[in-house]
This record gives C-alpha cells, sequence and structure tokens, in this order.
C-alpha cells in the first residue's frame, strides 16, 4: 500500500514509527506548520516531523486544504490509505475521497465517548475508570465515522493526563499495525456509532486551570490530574501563582474552602467543599516545580492560611 500519514505532535509519533519499523510505504507525511515553541520561541519542527526527517520521508505542510492546489498534490501521490493521527486539521470530502481506502483515524478515546480535541483530560475530569483508542473510518462530522477496531486501557488511580496520553500513543501504534492487515484486504467492516452515547471532549482553555476549592475534594483531585502538564492547575497565595503538580483526596479536618488545615513534609491538607486536599508536590510563580518538603523550607506556610 501506498499511505500517506497526517499527524502532528508527540501522541502521532509511536504510530508513525511503527509503520516505519513494519517496513510499511509511507510516501509522505502531512503535519501541520511549524510553530514557535519554547522559551525562546524559535520557529521549530513538531515532532511528527522532526520523525519523518530522520527517516527521510517527503513532509508537507499545507495551511489547510482551501486551495484545490494542495488537495491536487495529495492526489498525485496515489494513496491507498491515508492514516490520520492527532493532525490538528479538518479534511475536506476533497481529500478523504481520495485514498483508495479512504481515511483512518486513530483516537483517544472509546468512541462515541469523547469525541474532540481533548479526550484524554476530560476522561480523567470526568473520573472515567477507563479509556482507549478507537480507529474509525472518517467522514466529514466531528469523529463520528464508523469504529473499526478499539482497545480499552484502565486509568490508573494516580495517573495524570501527560502519563494516560504516554500509554494511550502506545496503545494506538499497537492497534492500528494489527488492523491493518484487515483494512489493506478490506476486511474490517465499521460499527456505526451510537449517537445516543456521544460525549464532547472540548479544548481545554487556560481559565479552567485556577482551582475552585468549593468543589468536592475528589473534583478537585481529578482536575489537578487532568491539567497535567497543561494547562496545569494552579492557586494563589500571598498573591502569587502555584501550579499545582501532584495531590491527592485526604479527610483531615474541614474549614472554610481553601483554607490550609496543615502544612508538613508529607504534604499542605486544604480543605475543599467536601472532604480536602493534600499536596505533595507544587510550583511557586518564576521557580520550578518542587516537592511539598523543599517548598516549606523556603516558605513560611501556617494553619489557617487561605488559598485562592
Amino acid at each position: 500500500m501506498n499511505i500517506i500519514f497526517a499527524g502532528t505532535p508527540d501522541f502521532a509519533v509511536p504510530s508513525l514509527q511503527a509503520l516505519l519499523q513494519a517496513g510499511l510505504n509511507v510516501v509522505a507525511v502531512y503535519c501541520q506548520p511549524d510553530r514557535p515553541a519554547g522559551r525562546g520561541r524559535k520557529i521549530k519542527p513538531g515532532p511528527v516531523k522532526a520523525t519523518a526527517q530522520v527517516a527521510n520521508i517527503k513532509t508537507c505542510q499545507p495551511q489547510n486544504f482551501k486551495d484545490p492546489a494542495e488537495v491536487s498534490s495529495l492526489a498525485l501521490l496515489r494513496p491507498d490509505l491515508m492514516i490520520v493521527v492527532a493532525y490538528g486539521l479538518i479534511l475536506p470530502e476533497s481529500v478523504l475521497k481520495i485514498p483508495r481506502l479512504g481515511c483512518i483515524n486513530v483516537h483517544a478515546s472509546i468512541l462515541p465517548r469523547w469525541r474532540g480535541a481533548a479526550p484524554i483530560q476530560r476522561a480523567i475530569e470526568s473520573g472515567d475508570k477507563t479509556s482507549g483508542v478507537s480507529i474509525m473510518q472518517m467522514n466529514q462530522g466531528l469523529d463520528t465515522g464508523a469504529v473499526l477496531a478499539t482497545t480499552e486501557i484502565e486509568i490508573l488511580a494516580t495517573e495524570n493526563a501527560g502519563q494516560l496520553h504516554d500509554r494511550l500513543a502506545e496503545a494506538g501504534a499497537e492497534l492500528l499495525l494489527g488492523a491493518l492487515p484487515e483494512i489493506k484486504a478490506e476486511q474490517l467492516h465499521g460499527t456505526v456509532q451510537d449517537e445516543g452515547l456521544a460525549t464532547y471532549a472540548k479544548k481545554l482553555e487556560k481559565s479552567e486551570a485556577r482551582l475552585d476549592w468549593s468543589l468536592p475534594s475528589d473534583v478537585i483531585a481529578r482536575k489537578i490530574r487532568a491539567f497535567n502538564p497543561w494547562p496545569m492547575a494552579y492557586t494563589c497565595w500571598q498573591q502569587n501563582r502555584l501550579r499545582i503538580w501532584d495531590a491527592t483526596v485526604s479527610d483531615q479536618g474541614s474549614a472554610k474552602p481553601g483554607t490550609i488545615l496543615a502544612a508538613s513534609g508529607e504534604g499542605i491538607q486544604v480543605a475543599a467543599g467536601t472532604g480536602s486536599i493534600s499536596i505533595q508536590r507544587l510550583q511557586p510563580q518564576g521557580g520550578k516545580a518542587m516537592s511539598v518538603k523543599d517548598f516549606l523550607n523556603g516558605q513560611l506556610v501556617s494553619p489557617g492560611d487561605v488559598f485562592n
């Protein structure tokens, strides 16, 4: 098969690597245009482009597919299949119908649950016990195509979004490689999604990151895990922003939400709407992430102080 791979961020890299290691014929890699990154905001290639460059594969980076020339350029590659993994651009019908076997998408949820941009984070935030990966036949809807294959994994109790992301990326690569022979033979028939079970994973916003201590402690703990590594949950103390990297549910005492109940090297206990939160790792404004023990060595935090 002539395969076009379309993806941009880290999540897509294991899938591309799996195709290359299996010796499959990836004729081109499509990814979003290079953007500024890092402290210096220098233009640099994304993870998928960097992987393709190492493998000496043709890379294409259209702004979109509104230009008929971009569609024609893709068609000239004569793809049998287009594999899309976290590409970030909408494919119009003119592109979807080019490959002989169509376009398939590797998506980080068990569809139809968590269609959209942030399925990993929303699964953790909502308290889901499991997540997984779906391979679907793409259509013009948002993650609405027939599901060709799925794999399910347990969400661990202390797992953050970054950790779950990495496990799902590897699971998706394995699922993709296993499904390709049947896709090539046109023997894998999709299951139509139940629209009544569909949920939408809206894009994360920085405005969501500030913690509301009036919420129940389990809800706060899930948000902290869901927003790690981005946008990072935070609270304010003495007019400074503290990013919360790691915290667990606690049942120590009760007080007005946001009130510090106790502070020791084992954790800063903070009252929530119900229950409390024990913070184990945080990042002071302008500093690096550190353990609570190290933080308390340089800061006086007393019971009765308030996070807000």
